[in-house]
């Protein structure tokens, strides 16, 4: 009978812990990080070494920019799995944005520990696309008298490359464009749109244009996405454009009205920005009562909105 009531009480164990993970896990896939926390801490307290358990709180604490506490559980990871290529991904990723978020000091006694993960990831992983992006990225960004490299960089986007043409061609684009060869980086755009025809491949491309102060091709290429694509957020896009260089007006105004009328969470951007945008281009219009409107929509939706308060004083000063 003894035996019997163990068995009943381990059942029991295995049952609660079962539902902590699932509760805790359908949270999470909701990004619901305060209310998923809880229950896979429980899950740790009766089994320490639950990995899934360990390497979701430690993508909680990353997703909430909890650097240290996300390197804590990752860290438990690698020691626990060496040769799991994305623990040593995911623990040198948040080791390149501690870094970020340190003085230079800090973040230069992180670089070598930031490398050694993100290699062993890729050595691990001859497949994973997201370290080698990684790595494009740290070599890139650092300066060559502590270890970056443009030769680097371009391997990874090559192997990049032999991965996914799109992530090659976007991974070649951005290291041309950061060493400011704006035509080279335009052809990996356009071959990354060619190939993939996402909207990310569109923006990248509007973004290169816009930084190189050509902004009527930018408006050009988010037109042909949104013809495309059918995507809410780039009427948004298109709108912003618009209104941030005075061009294309009307096309402007209508789009952004459009993305207020079918806007949702899942298109990013809040109404104010768009309200924000309609009032620049009504001021742009010389129509100060649609202007004010628009501004005070803006500001009522989100008070703080920095860039929406300079703008209400632009369009008081203008004349009746």
């Amino acid at each position: 009978m003894k035996f019997l009531y163990f068995l009943l009480l381990l059942n029991t164990y295995v049952f609660s812990q079962s539902t902590d993970f699932e509760k805790g896990l359908a949270h999470y896939e909701k990004s619901e990080w305060n209310k998923a926390k809880p229950y896979f801490l429980k899950v740790l307290k009766v089994e320490y070494n639950n990995h899934k358990a360990q390497e979701f709180l430690g993508d909680i604490a990353a997703y909430t920019k909890n650097w240290d506490e996300a390197l804590k559980y990752y860290k438990q990871l690698v020691l626990q799995d060496k040769l799991n290529a994305n623990y040593h991904y995911k623990f040198g990723g948040v080791l390149a944005y501690k870094a970020q978020s340190s003085n230079k000091f800090k973040a230069l006694t992180l670089v070598g520990d930031i490398k050694r993960h993100l290699h062993r990831a890729a050595e691990l992983d001859r497949k994973h696309i997201e370290v080698r992006w990684a790595l494009v990225e740290i070599y890139i960004s650092l300066p060559k008298l502590v270890g970056g490299s443009e030769e680097k960089a371009i391997t990874y986007a090559n192997e990049l490359l032999q991965l996914s043409a799109v992530d090659g061609h976007l991974a070649l684009g951005y290291v041309a464009e950061y060493n400011d060869r704006s035509s080279d980086a335009e052809l990996h755009y356009k071959k990354a749109i060619e190939i993939g025809g996402s909207a990310h491949t569109y923006k990248k491309l509007s973004g290169l244009y816009e930084k190189t102060n050509q902004p009527e091709k930018a408006l050009s290429n988010y037109e042909v996405a949104s013809e495309k694509l059918q995507r809410n957020h780039l009427n948004y896009l298109i709108g912003k454009v618009a209104a941030q260089y005075n061009i294309s007006l009307d096309k402007g105004l209508q789009c952004l009205q459009l993305y207020i009328e079918n806007h949702s969470e899942k298109d990013g951007v809040p109404k104010s920005w768009a309200n924000y945008r309609i009032a620049q281009i009504y001021r742009y219009k010389s129509d100060k009562r649609n202007a004010y409107n628009y501004i005070q929509k803006a500001l009522l939706q989100k008070p703080d909105l920095s860039s929406a308060q300079k703008e209400k004083k632009l369009i008081l000063l203008m004349k009746n």
